[in-house]
């Protein structure tokens, strides 16, 4: 008999059709893409999405103040619905620069932990690793990076964590190139251009343990409410 996985909705539309009904609980999964890919609102449209199913919910951000985050989300009409669900003391949004894995874990799961935080996500993870590979060495780093995600899920959060793929290593996971193998699942998002108009974008899924995902390049769409996975556009080459 096969055991159950449960699964945690995403919030956008079309993508857990892909991934068996969402992310698996109590997961760690990178959401990667570069510059303009629509991490930041992937990320905050998948907190909404506990938010209104009834979930605490923790927002961490290593690169913009908090403002800069409502605003992003202004556009969608989400800001309101965000201050709603902070003065209810459902929602964290917070920022922080720690200046190692072991002091990001320490604050991460302090939060989580007194706050009963049901989702999670860091944007993001490769803006605070640069400066921690400068003071720890390529081994270390990785292993303290396996020991913050394997804590993450005992506390039974569900994270996502944001990596930037940097614009010359396009066909790079993420920016040292181990962070994949540390996480449960790889969502990666594309903004391609083309000198004839228009800057498609595309969502891919690398991996998800436990999960019989799709494999296409599915186009993805920013609509205004949020986004949105279409059909599979098989001829879209990365």
């Amino acid at each position: 008999m096969v055991n159950k996985v449960d699964r945690v909705t995403s919030g956008i539309p079309g993508l857990d059709k892909l991934i068996e009904g969402g992310f698996v609980k109590n997961s760690a999964n990178l959401v990667a893409g570069t510059t303009g890919s629509a991490k930041t609102i992937f990320c905050c449209q998948y907190i909404l999405e506990g938010l209104k199913k009834g979930e605490n919910c923790l927002y961490l951000t290593l690169e913009q103040p908090e403002d800069d985050i409502m605003q992003d989300v202004s556009r969608f009409g989400w800001d309101a619905e965000f201050k709603k669900y902070i003065q209810a003391k459902k929602l964290m949004i917070t920022s922080t620069f720690p200046t190692s894995v072991k002091e990001l874990s320490a604050y991460v799961l302090e939060l989580v932990k007194r706050n009963g935080v049901k989702r999670f996500a860091l944007d993001s993870l490769s803006i605070a690793s640069m400066s921690w590979k400068s003071n720890e060495d390529e081994g270390k780093l990785r292993v303290n990076l396996f020991d913050f995600m394997k804590n993450l899920k005992k506390t039974g959060v569900t994270s996502l964590l944001i990596t930037e793929i940097p614009e010359e290593k396009l066909k790079a996971l993420s920016r040292f190139g181990f962070e994949e193998f540390l996480a449960d699942s790889i969502i990666i998002l594309h903004y391609l251009e083309y000198a004839a108009g228009g800057t498609p974008r595309s969502l891919a899924i690398r991996k998800m343990r436990r999960t019989d995902h799709g494999n296409d390049i599915y186009p993805m769409v920013l609509t205004k409410d949020g986004i949105k996975i279409t059909a599979a556009k098989k001829d879209l080459v990365l």
